[in-house]
């Protein structure tokens, strides 16, 4: 059996940028008597907060310190610490002030030259480039928009895939990879989810062989992309009702 389960969050554990379901939540608690659940995604810690374990109902501290929090791609990772009760951080590889800001203009010119660049669509507020701290991720109608209008805006990946070919000319140095619905995360080569997945591994204690992982961009490109390569069995999910339907069959047969 499977020691650990682990999920990309947006279209895989949530509608993108909106907390898990009652149903998923509901899911993830009973699955931590079993597994050690390991969400990994571009999101900043606050989002997992908000997203994830605000949503899980009454899980006692011991079922918390089986849910590990990798953060922006596994380069941050926080656990629960029980006698503190409370989440601690155990490592973080940050970006350079100087490459935060090649970056961002990178990002911020080819999206500008392409027609991409849509400040005035940003509701009070919000922005288009964040500072992730160990990655800057592009979101073209910013954090706060509408679930529709994000679905809406690159359904095919072809304006996202256009921006990266951009970046890449200017930037070569960075890694783009593209994620969610509107998303494109920037790293440094190498701090991608293969990162994140490799120190799981570590921290964890655990093989590949005891790993299944959950993704929606499992595509050459895609965010999690990088955890099909290193030959961790995945299922490729479409949404959440497919996580959903997945785990009732895993927690079924236990």
């Amino acid at each position: 059996m499977k020691k650990v389960l682990a999920f990309d969050i947006d279209q895989t554990l949530n509608v993108a940028k909106t907390p898990i379901t009652d149903d998923i939540a509901d899911l993830l608690v009973k699955c931590l008597d079993y597994f050690e659940i390991c969400p990994i995604s571009g999101q900043k810690f606050d989002q997992f907060l908000i997203q994830i374990v605000s949503r899980l109902k009454d899980p006692t501290p011991e079922q918390l310190s089986h849910l590990h929090l990798f953060v922006a791609q596994g380069t941050q990772y926080y656990r629960f610490n029980v006698e503190k009760n409370d989440w601690e951080l155990v490592y973080n590889y940050p970006l350079t002030d100087e490459q935060v800001a090649k970056i961002s203009e990178t990002i911020e010119k080819s999206a500008k030259e392409l027609g991409y660049w849509e400040e005035d669509k940003l509701q009070p507020g919000d922005e288009i480039i964040e500072n992730r701290l160990s990655q800057v991720t592009f979101s073209a109608l910013g954090q706060k928009a509408g679930t529709e209008e994000k679905y809406a805006w690159d359904p095919d990946c072809k304006k996202r895939e256009q921006i990266v070919a951009k970046c890449k000319e200017y930037a070569p140095e960075f890694d783009y990879e593209i994620g969610g619905t509107t998303s494109i995360n920037a790293i440094t080569p190498g701090m991608n989810k293969e990162f994140g997945m490799t120190h799981l591994l570590e921290e964890l204690k655990v093989e590949k062989a005891d790993i299944l992982y959950f993704g929606d961009m499992t595509q050459p490109g895609g965010n999690d992309y990088p955890v099909v390569k290193m030959g961790i069995d995945t299922i490729t999910v479409r949404s959440h009702e497919d996580t959903a339907y997945a785990l009732r069959g895993i927690l079924g047969v236990i």
